[in-house]
């Protein structure tokens, strides 16, 4: 019981220093950005900080018209260190908003003390099932997706070219067990191998390997970050990519892309966002994004970007009051253009939006960018919404 009461006399603490209602600074929004910026998935962070900093940028610095400070925070993929750091955002920096974060393990420790304190916690990425399902809570939205909804998109695109014998590959951490419960979900054929690898893994020959051997019709992966860098350039390297079709989620996109080069032209991801979608919003955003950062934007950067534009949106909805209890009605309310296009609202709190199949290309300039081939599916909505008991 005693190694209990550090635990419980913090929590006192925060509830003494976060009174329900507390508000921000006298005429000033403070943001608590929260994303992993070191080690090999640092891209992924560095996108979604930039995309979030352009839309401030682009409001004046000013979110629903109030000055604001945005403190960015590096979660360094460790969860421990993620708790910290957001209790050092709601104790010491006092933030009205925490935004974040890029990993699903790294969400999980962080949403309860942010939420239990009665803070209004925004996601541009990670989505993790238990916070869409029975775990939702009033204070969470997420603006990116439910991890398992990309991934879908893949299991459906693959049942629908009617592979019969796909392996699969993810790491083992909650995103990467939510990413093969998605692909599954839709694809009804015959698993060859499901590989769950060490999270920031590098070498993949063993698994290439034992990939081979099984001998499917395609293969499944979700590895993000610098661990996706390395698994496309193996898979390529190994003459896979020739003759075994490489379907994936957050593994080629414009954070990896760069790294990979060549290795990624013609093969398939799953995502809700593409550079090229047309709309008037997201040519805008792409156009300004290369030309603020000299680099061209992932999903991460768009959904960054967007939670920028909502933040701003719901404090003018709610008539420039930026408390927690008056945003988390505002959210739901609140319209802006978003670059994906059209945006609803699920009563997890989680999106309802398209899903598209996009395939990596060579641009006319030279870059290599994902494309949109199509729409897999129209107006969206998770699986795990009904576990919800809000309204």
């Amino acid at each position: 019981m005693a190694r209990r009461v550090p635990a419980l006399l913090a929590a006192a603490i925060l509830a003494v220093a976060l009174p329900l209602g507390a508000q921000a600074e006298e005429g000033k929004l403070k943001i608590g950005f929260m994303a992993t910026l070191s080690g090999p998935p640092a891209a992924l962070g560095q996108h979604m900080r930039d995309g979030f900093q352009l839309g401030v940028k682009e409001l004046g610095g000013k979110l629903g018209g109030i000055p604001t400070e945005v403190v960015v925070e590096d979660d360094e993929l460790k969860p421990d260190v993620a708790v910290n750091k957001v209790r050092k955002l709601l104790e010491s920096d006092q933030v009205d908003i925490v935004v974040g974060v890029v990993f699903s393990n790294v969400m999980m420790a962080i949403a309860k003390p942010v939420t239990d304190a009665e803070k209004i916690l925004i996601s541009p990425n990670a989505g993790p099932s238990p916070l869409a399902g029975k775990g939702c809570n009033p204070y969470f939205f997420s603006v990116s997706y439910q991890n398992d909804q990309n991934h879908e998109v893949m299991g459906k695109y693959a049942q629908d070219k009617g592979w019969t014998k796909v392996a699969l590959i993810a790491p083992n951490y909650q995103a990467g067990k939510d990413a093969l419960a998605g692909f599954k979900r839709f694809y009804k054929g015959d698993v060859a191998e499901e590989i769950y690898t060490q999270v920031n893994q590098q070498d993949f020959s063993a698994e290439l390997a034992k990939i081979a051997a099984a001998e499917p019709q395609a293969v499944y992966v979700f590895m993000p970050g610098g661990s996706g860098v390395n698994l496309v350039r193996q898979y390529r390297q190994a003459g896979l990519a020739d003759r075994i079709p490489f379907l994936s989620a957050f593994t080629v996109d414009e954070t990896t892309l760069p790294a990979t080069k060549d290795a990624a032209l013609g093969l398939f991801a799953g995502a809700q966002w593409a550079p090229n979608l047309d709309n008037p919003a997201n040519k805008a955003f792409v156009a300004a994004f290369e030309t603020e950062y000299g680099y061209e934007p992932a999903l991460y950067a768009a959904n960054g970007y967007d939670a920028a534009k909502l933040i701003d949106a719901a404090i003018r909805q709610a008539g420039g009051k930026a408390d927690a209890e008056t945003l988390k009605t505002a959210i739901r309310a609140a319209k802006w253009a978003s670059v994906r296009g059209d945006f609803a609202w699920n009563k997890n709190n989680f999106p309802v939006q398209d899903f598209y199949l996009t395939e990596v290309v060579k641009r006319d300039d030279g870059k290599i960018v994902t494309s949109r081939v199509s729409t897999v599916f129209p107006h969206y909505g998770d699986a795990y919404a009904d576990q919800c008991a809000m309204n």
